[in-house]
């Protein structure tokens, strides 16, 4: 996502850190690499001119380039500037005490419209307490109704069928009645969508919204296709009124055009973005998110919060206490490898982690995190050749076992010897870092005394002892 502007804005802005006193000239420079590296990424033109210009109106200033370290308020300047481009905050979708709310979801055929409403519906169950009733009114392409059956099967959310009815109208009439005899508090409706925009299609947009008055309608856009979804999205808000937008496939977007024009060209914000095709791979919007991983500062809150949805906060506490008494074994080391895939690829985590962690070491390439991947894979297929007994104690596995563990893995004895090693340097740098007569032992020793106050009323009997002698 964004990769070659990353690298880019990275490197220019790196430059102008490494000024110790910043000029016009530095400026001018600077401001020409950033118009042409969000030119490269497909950015609208004029999205592009006003973003210079007001980074440029505003860095010029004598209060900025008198700054003891004018480089980095540029960089400041340019990180608000684009936040406020992409929209300035995150936008949660709104609802009011009416039941039901109604969704509408709007967009050209084959930008991912249906599976966007399954996955938002699913999204809402889950992060906002919302109980949805899907309806397709796609009446017009061959099993739309069905692939949308299939979807609401695969999310758990019910899927009004309306068997017998074949008008719109009547269908968003009729789901509105189940909702209100059943209890359902949001009607997510799936509209039909076209390989092109035609009138007979925005009418027909216009009559469902006219009876249905729904809280929200989005705009589902491919990020892949820049600025035609820019373009169709423009065309969707004049004639219908969006309320936001879901940009599909933005982990397949490495040039960003459609997701950094969109809400200056139309003035509706990014709602939501998809990152995959699983059924949760849709994320909210957060523009100060995106900034930061854009120009190299991580999204580290991203990340906690990815942890703290899919790590297991039971089994951390398990493993937590295994490290403590050295008991850390095999079995764990799996379990923890198939915790980190819970997180998603291995690209998507470091990107999340700012650019200063890794200074000195050398650019993590797709090749070479593929290449870890490939390791994380073969590691779990050798403890899986396993036997259990061999998994709680690795002193057991001689050189019959490794022999026997290595053909059930497709890997090779040495590949065992290896993991092996790795698992003992591994306890012992644990059993260093979690107690033990080590400098980080000590360090916690320290620490975990004054949390618990054992140090202070330590200190309190050797008062009282010396008041006793006194």
């Amino acid at each position: 996502m964004f990769d070659a502007l990353s690298d880019k804005l990275k490197k220019v802005l790196k430059d102008l850190r490494g000024e110790s006193r910043l000029t016009p000239e530095h400026l001018d420079l600077a401001m020409r690499e950033i118009r042409i590296a969000l030119l490269e990424a497909d950015v609208n033109f004029k999205v592009v001119k006003d973003f210079v210009e007001r980074v440029k109106s505003q860095a010029v200033g004598q209060e900025v380039l008198n700054q003891l370290s004018p480089g980095q308020q540029v960089v400041k300047v340019v990180y608000d500037e684009m936040v406020s481009m992409l929209g300035g905050t995150s936008s949660r979708l709104l609802f009011t005490s009416r039941r039901p709310n109604s969704v509408m979801i709007v967009g050209l055929q084959g930008s991912g419209k249906t599976t966007s409403t399954g996955k938002l519906s699913k999204w809402l169950y889950k992060n906002q307490n919302r109980n949805p009733l899907l309806l397709s009114v796609d009446v017009y392409r061959p099993a739309a109704r069905a692939q949308l059956a299939v979807i609401g099967k695969a999310v758990n959310i019910p899927v009004f069928a309306g068997e017998g009815l074949d008008d719109p109208l009547e269908l968003v009439k009729a789901a509105r009645l189940h909702c209100e005899q059943v209890g359902f508090d949001t009607l997510m409706i799936d509209t039909a969508g076209r390989l092109h925009i035609d009138d007979t299609l925005m009418e027909e947009l216009q009559r469902i919204k006219a009876e249905m008055q729904p809280v929200e309608t989005l705009f589902v856009a491919d990020a892949m296709t820049g600025q035609d979804a820019v373009k169709s999205a423009r065309e969707f808000h004049e004639k219908v009124g969006i309320t936001g937008i879901i940009l599909t496939k933005m982990d397949g977007d490495t040039r960003g055009g459609a997701a950094l024009s969109i809400k200056e060209v139309i003035g509706q914000p990014i709602k939501f973005v998809g990152v995959g095709e699983k059924y949760d791979a849709l994320e909210p919007f957060y523009p100060e998110r995106i900034v930061s991983r854009i120009l190299g500062m991580g999204d580290v809150l991203s990340l906690i919060e990815k942890v703290q949805e899919e790590v297991d906060e039971e089994k951390a506490l398990k493993l937590q206490e295994k490290l403590e008494q050295n008991s850390f074994t095999l079995e764990d080391f799996r379990d923890q490898l198939g915790q980190m895939k819970k997180l998603g690829s291995l690209e998507s985590i470091l990107s999340m982690l700012p650019g200063d962690m890794f200074k000195g070491m050398p650019k993590m390439t797709p090749e070479m995190t593929a290449q870890m991947e490939g390791e994380m894979k073969r590691t779990e297929a050798i403890i899986n050749s396993m036997t259990a007994k061999e998994r709680e104690d690795h002193l057991i596995i001689s050189q019959s076992r490794r022999r026997r563990i290595a053909a059930g893995s497709g890997t090779k004895p040495k590949d065992v010897d290896s993991l092996l090693k790795q698992y003992v340097e591994m306890k012992m740098m644990m059993q260093q870092l979690m107690g033990g007569d080590g400098m980080m032992g000590g360090m916690r020793g320290k620490v975990m005394r004054k949390l618990t106050g054992i140090g202070a009323r330590k200190k309190s009997k050797k008062q009282q002892k010396k008041k006793k002698r006194r």
